[in-house]
């Protein structure tokens, strides 16, 4: 049985791709999707969600994108896991793309954030990193809020799987 689709959002550093890359690896027959490589395909007129109202299209488009992939892989009986910033903007576009999809945000105080980016290559400025994490902290019809302060990789992968199993 394919589960639904789950997408984990959350700040920078919030722990959403390694979650989601190790939970799908926990399946059968699964596939991740990280929704900013999805985005990287273009490669030239790009613009980042926060540069007006292109910025939004162009994160819309990534959602599209991302889902059309999704659903190719879940009609082929692959559960699928996606990694996302989402926003009030791309959160309908999943809940209408990905019909059934779960949406999980991981969340964690920005300080506790930056020490985690601190043991990696990060690809936002401090201000961006700082506002995609404020961001975060507004209201967004998840299915789940997770606090992950403190927690490590497997058990974020354990109560995200248990959650997803228990959501179905």
């Amino acid at each position: 049985m394919v589960l639904p689709p789950l997408v984990l959002t959350g700040g920078p550093a919030a722990g959403k791709s390694t979650t989601a890359r190790l939970l799908s690896r926990t399946k059968t027959r699964s596939a991740f999707i990280d929704v900013d490589d999805v985005r990287q395909l273009v490669q030239t007129g790009g613009a980042a969600p926060w540069d007006d109202e292109e910025g939004i299209a162009q994160q819309g488009l990534g959602v599209r994108n991302a889902a059309t992939l999704a659903g190719n892989f879940l009609s082929a009986g692959f559960d699928v896991t996606l990694a996302d910033v989402i926003t009030s903007h791309t959160l309908p576009l999943y809940r209408a793309l990905l019909p059934g999809v779960i949406i999980v945000r991981l969340s964690l105080p920005v300080d506790d954030a930056r020490r985690r980016a601190a043991q990696r290559t990060v690809y936002l400025t401090d201000a961006e990193f700082d506002a995609l994490h404020r961001q975060q902290l507004e209201p967004l019809a998840v299915d789940y809020d997770v606090d992950v302060r403190g927690m490590r990789t497997d058990e974020q992968v354990d109560t995200v799987g248990r959650l997803w199993r228990r959501l179905t």
